[in-house]
Formats: structure tokens, C-alpha cells, sequence
């Protein structure tokens, strides 16, 4: 039995998978693409549309995480107007690249070792951090370099921060053209890029990341979409699933310290660097098993990481509870 051309273990997967991803979102302030994009990869979907799908889902699920970490006043407003400029430029870059690859038939091949390098060196740096000391942090050096920079016009950002517009401008234009290539909200980059590059709060950074993201993803899917690459039936599957699940993970981004947040991000980018690594060997040395090991590992990955997110916010949240009588 089929319904939107899906068969219905296809369409509990999706759903199920959604779920998952937007409790993933609305923790760690990505719009979940950095897994869903490299999913539809593993399961055969071709690059261009497992890319605009993507990017529709990310957007998909931004607006509702936005709306609930706007609540939190954890937004900052003139920072997400200047990525917003930058990035919207950038994926349509990236957007003619892939069509480039498309034509030449090394667009699956391409980017699936950009996905591998980016999510591999992005999550070995955030673990590296989350567990160096204080005195040791690794952004310190880097976001000191960043805000002495001193090239007008400069902005005043949440948290006390000044830094040059034309840096913001620059992230924001490197990130967009990675965004429109990969097929993903940026996110997963951007994140990092304001934490240790302009030394944004956490909190701050991520509802930042996240209504950012609402744009830059509407952009990136209707420019796919024009050309027939956004897979309509899976996208909506996925975002009735994440619907709940990014209320859930805003919640828990309130619950828990920053350095169990890191860590969590890093172990599921990692574990998706070695899914789409398993998927392109796979296919280079025709080894279903490898295959087959991609697929438990990105679906794996979002049940672990989802669970861990919940589990760790209940504990922090009866632990805040139980101290609350002593308080008083």
C-alpha cells in the first residue's frame, strides 16, 4: 500500500525520522539538513534534490523553533539582517556550482567528500573544546582577533560584542555558498562561526543561528525548487515529525550547560562524516554491507543524540525541582 508515491514503512520512517532531526534542531539551533541532506544520500535519492529538499525542510522547521527561542529573547536581530544579506548571495553560488557538477555527473561524488571533511573537522573542533579547560578555551584567541579588527562600519551585537560589519558579511557570504552547495541551512557552520569567530552567547547564537535559517532557507529552497529538485511527499513527511520535536528541543537547550550542548553536537556530526564516508565506498567497491552500515549510523545517530537530549534536560529539570524547596 502506497500514499504519495511513498509505501507506508517509508512514510513511518520519515515521519518518524523528522521527529527526531527537529528535537536535534531546536537544541543545537541547526535546521537539521546537516543530517536529513546526507540521509536522502544513503538512501539513493540523487544529489540535486536530496540538496533542495533539504534546504525545504530546513525552512520547514526553522519557523516554528524561532518563534519558541524568540520567547526566550534570544535573537539578535541586526546580526541576523547582515547574514541574511551575505547568505542569500552565497547559496545562489552555490546553487550554480551544483548545477555545473549536475552536467558533468560529480555532483554525488563532490559533495559527499565536502560533507565528509566539513562535518568531520567542524565536530573534532567542537569536542576539542567543549573539553579543554576554561583557561584553555580555544575560541578565546580567535574571537579577540576577531573583535580587534577594527574596519568600519563596526556593529554592537547582544553580549556586549563590536565587531566589523564586513566580517559578518564575509562569514555570512562563505557560509551561504557552502549552504547552497550542500543543501544545507548553514547552521552546523554558522553556529560555530559565532561562538568562536564574533563571540556570541551561546544562547544568543544559537536563536540567532536559527531564525537566520528561516531565511536563508526559503531562499535556498525556492531557487531549487524552480528547477523541479524538492521532493514535495518527503519534505512534508519530515516536518510533521519535527514539528513536535523542535518545541521539544528548545525547551531542552534551556535546561542544559553549554559544554554538554558542544558535545553532543560534535559526536552527531562526526557520526554523520562516517555515514556519507560508508555510503561513497559503498558505492566505490560495491560492498553492500558498507551500505548498510550508512544507513544505521545516520538514522542511529538522530535516535541517540535525540534521546541523550531528552534524557539529560529531565535529569537537569528534577534535579532544578528538587532545589527548589531548600531555596525557599
Amino acid at each position: 500500500m502506497e500514499f504519495l508515491g511513498l509505501s507506508l514503512v517509508s512514510i513511518a520512517v520519515f515521519v518518524g525520522f523528522g521527529l527526531l532531526v527537529g528535537v536535534l534542531f531546536g537544541f543545537f539551533g541547526m535546521g537539521g539538513s546537516f543530517l536529513v541532506t546526507p540521509a536522502l544520500l544513503v538512501l539513493g535519492y540523487p544529489a540535486k534534490v536530496a540538496v533542495g529538499s533539504g534546504l525545504a525542510f530546513v525552512f520547514g522547521t526553522s519557523v516554528v523553533a524561532a518563534l519558541r527561542h524568540r520567547t526566550h529573547g534570544q535573537i539578535d536581530y541586526k546580526l541576523v539582517a547582515l547574514l541574511t544579506v551575505a547568505m542569500t548571495a552565497g547559496i545562489e553560488v552555490g546553487r550554480r556550482a551544483v548545477v555545473v557538477l549536475e552536467e558533468f555527473g560529480s555532483a554525488g561524488l563532490v559533495i559527499g567528500v565536502a560533507y565528509i571533511t566539513l562535518l568531520a573537522l567542524v565536530g573534532l573542533f567542537t569536542l576539542r573544546d567543549a573539553r579543554q579547560e576554561r583557561d584553555e578555551y580555544l575560541g578565546d584567541n580567535l574571537t579577540n582577533r576577531v573583535q580587534t579588527f577594527d574596519c568600519p562600519p563596526m556593529v554592537s551585537l547582544t553580549g556586549d560584542v563590536r565587531v566589523s560589519v564586513w566580517v559578518i558579511l564575509a562569514i555570512g557570504g562563505i557560509v551561504g555558498t557552502l549552504s547552497g552547495f550542500l543543501g544545507v541551512g548553514g547552521g552546523f557552520l554558522l553556529l560555530p562561526a559565532m561562538l568562536y569567530g564574533l563571540g556570541v552567547p551561546a544562547g544568543i547564537a544559537v536563536g540567532t543561528d536559527i531564525l537566520q535559517i528561516t531565511v536563508s532557507g526559503a531562499f535556498g529552497a525556492f531557487v531549487y525548487a524552480r528547477t523541479g529538485a524538492v521532493s514535495l511527499p518527503v519534505v512534508s513527511l519530515l516536518l510533521v515529525g519535527s514539528a513536535l520535536g523542535a518545541r521539544i528541543g528548545a525547551g531542552a537547550s534551556t535546561l542544559v550547560d553549554e559544554d554538554v550542548i558542544k558535545e553532543y553536537f560534535a559526536a552527531v556530526l562526526l557520526v554523520g562524516s562516517l555515514a556519507v564516508a560508508l555510503k561513497k565506498l559503498s558505492a566505490l567497491l560495491g560492498v553492500e554491507p558498507l551500505h548498510t552500515a550508512s544507513i544505521v549510523l545516520i538514522f542511529g545517530a538522530a535516535i541517540a543524540a535525540s534521546a541523550a537530549v531528552v534524557i539529560t534536560a529531565i535529569g537537569r529539570a528534577r534535579v532544578s525541582a528538587s532545589r527548589t524547596p531548600d531555596a525557599s
